[in-house]
């Protein structure tokens, strides 16, 4: 469910680039800035199937004592894709222009930690895939046990600074593009959109992730309260210019009625967001689809 979210996100930022040129920016500084931050993106959501690997792994095995072979169910891991493209890809533009010191330092530690587990985690999967731990008595997967614990928490550390760094620069570079937005065209159609999607993604960011499961109220109140603003500023302008939006138009209207309901569940559960698991599931999916009409949500639209 959260790994689908952290997919789409990273699409809905590769396709959001449309290059422009402004008086701050010129198309081919533009040009650069995409090429490394798609870079990035590509890398990240490959990446992602290493952290499923670590919590799959770590449902079934005490991480402090490690695997015994007497575990009621031995699920073993998921392979990590091959990702050596989206590496070389990723580590050519961390010292390209434009810098980006923080992401670029944030990205090229995750780089490094990645290629330290990522092939412990691909020969545990075949162990487990062939279940080894059978015939020599678990000896293997306690070898593997003491190379992942030395990686895991590093790995994991790194891959949530990344994470939000890249989703900072993401957010100052979207307010950048719709303000040039605003003054190249005024907010029409295509301004509202974006600025629905870059609300709503605020939003999405104080979910939790990885192995948090409490969310902090005051961030994800705050967050809601620009998005729906952002939703009536929206939905006033659909009700004055009828058809602007293809598909999209009930959408963000439906998911702020769901982040509210979920925002009274987590006042009652003080904040923690296990025990309001279904309605974030269906958060994740209207989100998601909100991402995927997005695209296309002016295609019909006059202004």
């Amino acid at each position: 469910m959260k790994r689908l979210l952290k997919l789409l996100i990273g699409l809905a930022f590769v396709m959001a680039f449309v290059p422009r040129a402004s008086a701050q920016t010129t198309e081919e500084d533009h040009n650069a800035t995409v090429v490394k931050m798609n870079a990035y993106v590509a890398f990240m959501n490959r990446a992602i199937r290493a952290s499923d690997s670590l919590a799959r792994y770590e449902s079934w095995v005490n991480m402090k004592k490690g695997p015994t072979g007497k575990e009621r169910i031995i699920y073993g891991l998921y392979a990590p894709y091959d990702v050596r493209s989206e590496i070389a890809e990723a580590e050519k533009v961390t010292g390209a222009d434009p810098k980006m010191p923080e992401l670029d330092s944030a990205m090229t530690r995750f780089i490094t930690v990645y290629k330290q587990l990522a092939p412990v985690l691909e020969k545990a999967s075949k162990y487990y895939d062939r279940s080894d731990y059978k015939s020599d008595k678990m000896q293997g997967g306690k070898e593997f046990h003491a190379e992942i614990i030395k990686h895991a928490d590093e790995f994991s550390k790194a891959r949530s600074e990344a994470d939000t760094l890249l989703a900072k620069e993401k957010r100052t570079i979207d307010l950048q593009e719709l303000a040039a937005l605003e003054k190249a065209e005024g907010k029409k159609s295509r301004w509202h959109v974006r600025n629905i999607m870059i609300q709503a993604q605020a939003v999405m960011e104080t979910l939790p992730s990885g192995d948090k499961t409490k969310v902090d109220l005051a961030a994800y109140d705050n967050s809601l309260k620009d998005y729906a603003e952002a939703v009536k500023t929206f939905d006033d302008y659909a009700t004055e210019h009828p058809g602007s939006f293809h598909v999209f138009e009930s959408s963000p209207g439906t998911l702020l009625s769901k982040l509210r309901d979920f925002q009274e569940k987590l006042e009652k559960y003080k904040g923690d967001a296990r025990k309001a698991a279904d309605d974030l599931e269906w958060i994740y999916n209207d989100y998601n689809m909100m991402v995927s009409t997005s695209q296309s949500a002016t295609i019909f639209s006059k202004d």
